[in-house]
């Protein structure tokens, strides 16, 4: 039972990291390079849908990372999964800090109502993106060095 929830912890977290490493690297670069009405309404239109699958991947993924610590406690590798709990919740608390203010504004944005500096505010989420992308990383590298 413990190997299958481990196995399953580290293909949802690399699954996530893949998806969040998508937006940052294809995503992004896609939308920025549309016209600036068409980058917004993008960046706006993804920043809904994500913005309500992503918080349940994050605090899932940290569910499951806690719970195969737990129950693997005694077992090789626990340091790493504790580990990368720890570097999962401080994604989750960079996320709701820094990163889910902006998208709250971003995705109510339209041509019409967006501020003169949505494009800095774009920018600074893009930047949020990346260390926490890093944050992430690190989590399942170290989860996948405690399964091996």
């Amino acid at each position: 039972m413990l190997n299958s929830l481990e196995v399953v912890t580290t293909v949802v977290v690399g699954v996530m990291v893949g998806v969040e490493f998508s937006v940052a690297f294809v995503m992004n670069p896609i939308l920025n390079a549309l016209p600036e009405d068409s980058r917004q309404l993008g960046h706006a239109h993804g920043g809904r849908m994500l913005g309500a699958v992503m918080p349940v991947w994050y605090i899932g993924s940290l569910v499951l990372v806690a719970v195969w610590a737990i129950a693997g406690r005694h077992h090789p590798g626990t340091g790493l999964v504790v580990t990368a709990g720890a570097l999962l919740l401080l994604s989750v608390v960079m996320s709701v800090l820094l990163l889910v203010p902006i998208n709250n504004r971003n995705k109510t944005w339209t041509p019409e109502n967006r501020p003169e500096d949505w494009k800095e505010q774009l920018n600074r989420w893009e930047r949020f993106h990346y260390v926490r992308i890093a944050v992430i990383l690190a989590a399942f590298a170290l989860l996948a060095a405690a399964l091996a």
